[in-house]
């Protein structure tokens, strides 16, 4: 089936808006000069100004590159008599960071321009970025086949590259292309009509982005959506707060929803430092004023009382690897979604997408620059819109829990049906009146160091102390927990993310039961570790690093894994060829091999006391 041309009774403001586009394309491909033909031609400068992204996903990731300006990214601004133009021009300084670029300047952009070579045809980051490109939804994708003077302006050429695209924009479900034969170098189809191409009738290039709606004009036009940035409340019991409009506009006098929590208002004053409005649209930053003192925090949605957003807490999305670490299932991370932050664990991986072949493929972790559909759980309820309808409140990004660096952009598919249909029972015995019962704090000691460093016995020495006090105690060690709740699991990282997540689960429910719960585990990575301290309340998890050195925990290799790791008989062993991240401020810090285990225990002992775990 041919793909739509856009109509050419396309909306032009009638006073100049602004466009955003973004040329892509291989190394050589023209991409520099047709920006600096596009500057010439409409007879303004190209001079830099500062990329300001118009999607909260775009500016994360800019934000995160360092003070609002993305790197490796060239930009520029020119106008015509129509519309003011900001132009991105990504640059492939290494495939890491052109992934970044790609996703952040795509996520800003009002219009995608590939740039194609005539004499090249079609290739494998063209196709790549094709693809990129409608899992970001850019609304409106140019194809434009450059250096069509090096080919004599053939028109079987421009022809065959076209329904090379059409295939692949069939199969992965993109129904509008344009596609404009040119020479950026020469300036034919740039800003006017190529004589040269009389077989073309389509418009030029310049004329093509002075007619296309932008995403400003659609937005404004979109169901009323502002991410609360802060709040203030004053003495007489108003409450103002503060936001830019991802869409919709607003009035003094309309009803208004606050998200998650549901409860309702009217706006009484719309404010900017050059004085009250009488109605705000999408893109502005302003100040409200509610008519009524209901609680608002950073990070809630605002939202028509008519036209609400979804809420939940757990969905299907499309995830954007640009880390060299992979993504693990399992594995907690940080969601950064308009305004807010919350905790995210990726519950379920799945598929990732091959490109290439557009094949769906099994996968437990995804690798860099890989994109996979996965499901994903979070700490409590947000507000959003499936990205298709709102692309600021469907896209987030995935920081590392510890660095706050950014690993992954995503896009929200739609909310799981368990995230409404499972909810929280109530009981009475309360987790309270069973540590009462019992004459004791209720914690989890987190047993953590190296194979052979001496874990087990300890805890179980730590256990026979704590049950000689009376105390109501149970131990969960690795090896016996991987005998029956995680004896599917194996020593890949994966599935050693897995392998503590579950024993987190289960020693904050025997916690919640009342008891004292001794864990002896490697857990190898401090995410996993600090995920299963934020599961319990402060001082309910206790960290115990068994410190003791790799030459010495080798020595005793009581049961032979470190010598076949050095053999290579065994994989992925911890110190080995899987690292161990140490402990960086543990509650207990074992120096176990100068002390016996004996007085290590005595060590914990001590230190629980102390603070008041037992007396």
């Amino acid at each position: 089936m041919p793909l739509k041309k856009p109509a050419e009774s396309a909306v032009v403001a009638e006073h100049k808006s602004l466009v955003r586009f973004i040329t892509c394309g291989s190394s050589g491909d023209g991409k520099s000069t047709l920006l600096d033909s596009l500057c010439s031609d409409s007879r303004m400068s190209g001079s830099k100004s500062e990329y300001i992204g118009s999607s909260l996903l775009g500016s994360a990731l800019a934000v995160e590159r360092g003070q609002g300006v993305i790197s490796d990214i060239a930009y520029g601004c020119f106008s015509t008599g129509r519309r003011k133009f900001i132009a991105l021009n990504t640059l492939a300084q290494g495939h890491e960071q052109h992934m970044r670029n790609m996703v952040a300047g795509l996520s800003s952009a009002d219009v995608a321009i590939l740039m194609v070579d005539a004499q090249k045809g079609i290739n494998a980051l063209s196709r790549r970025q094709v693809y990129l490109a409608a899992q970001i939804s850019v609304r409106h994708l140019v194809i434009t086949v450059n250096k069509m003077d090096l080919v004599d302006y053939c028109e079987g050429v421009f022809q065959q590259i076209v329904e090379g695209y059409q295939l692949f924009a069939e199969k992965i479900g993109i129904e509008q292309m344009m596609f404009i034969p040119m020479s950026a170098s020469k300036g034919e189809n740039v800003a006017t009509p190529s004589e040269q191409m009389p077989w073309y009738n389509g418009p030029s290039l310049v004329d093509y982005l002075n007619a296309v709606e932008v995403d400003d004009e659609r937005s404004a036009r979109d169901p009323l959506r502002l991410a609360v940035c802060s709040v203030d409340r004053s003495e007489q019991g108003y409450c103002r707060f503060s936001g830019q409009l991802c869409s919709g506009s607003v009035k003094p006098g309309h009803k208004i929803r606050v998200l998650p929590l549901g409860k309702e208002s009217t706006v009484s004053r719309i404010e900017t430092i050059d004085g009250d409005l009488d109605e705000a649209v999408a893109g502005q930053s302003v100040t409200f004023a509610l008519a009524d003192a209901i609680d608002l925090s950073r990070g809630d949605l605002i939202v028509a009382s008519d036209q609400p957003a979804s809420v939940a807490k757990q969905f299907e999305t499309r995830i954007i690897w640009m880390h060299v670490e992979p993504l693990l299932s399992g594995r907690a991370y940080l969601m950064q979604i308009g305004t807010q932050t919350v905790s995210a664990t990726v519950t379920d991986i799945k598929y990732q997408v091959n490109v290439d072949t557009l094949e769906h493929m099994a996968a437990k972790k995804l690798e860099l620059n890989m994109i996979g559909v996965c499901s994903i759980s979070l700490d409590k309820d947000i507000a959003f819109d499936p990205y298709q309808e709102n692309r600021d409140t469907g896209s987030f990004i995935l920081l590392d829990r510890l660095t706050n660096k950014t690993l992954g952009a995503g896009l929200i598919n739609f909310a799981l049906r368990r995230s409404h249909n499972i909810t929280m029972q109530h009981v009475d015995v309360t987790r309270e009146a069973r540590a009462n019962h019992k004459l004791q704090k209720p914690c989890i000691l987190w047993l953590t160091g190296l194979s052979g460093a001496g874990k087990s016995t300890i805890a179980n020495l730590v256990e026979q102390k704590l049950f000689a006090m009376g105390r109501h105690t149970y131990l969960l060690d690795g090896d016996n927990v991987r005998h029956g709740l995680n004896k599917d699991l194996g020593f890949t990282d994966a599935d050693r993310v897995e392998n503590i997540r579950r024993i987190s689960e289960v020693a904050k429910l025997m916690m919640d039961a009342g008891l004292i719960v001794i864990t002896a585990f490697i857990s190898p990575f401090r995410s996993e570790r600090r995920m299963a301290r934020e599961l319990v309340a402060e001082k309910e998890f206790v960290e115990i690093y068994v410190n003791t050195p790799l030459d010495i925990a080798e020595q005793r290799d009581v049961k032979g894994l470190y010598k076949k790791a050095r053999n290579g008989e065994l994989k992925n062993f911890t110190g080995i060829d899987s690292p161990y991240e140490k402990p960086e401020s543990p509650e207990c810090d074992l120096l176990a091999a100068e002390c016996s285990a004996e007085d290590c225990a005595d060590q914990v002992v001590s230190y629980l006391q102390a603070n008041g775990y037992v007396e």
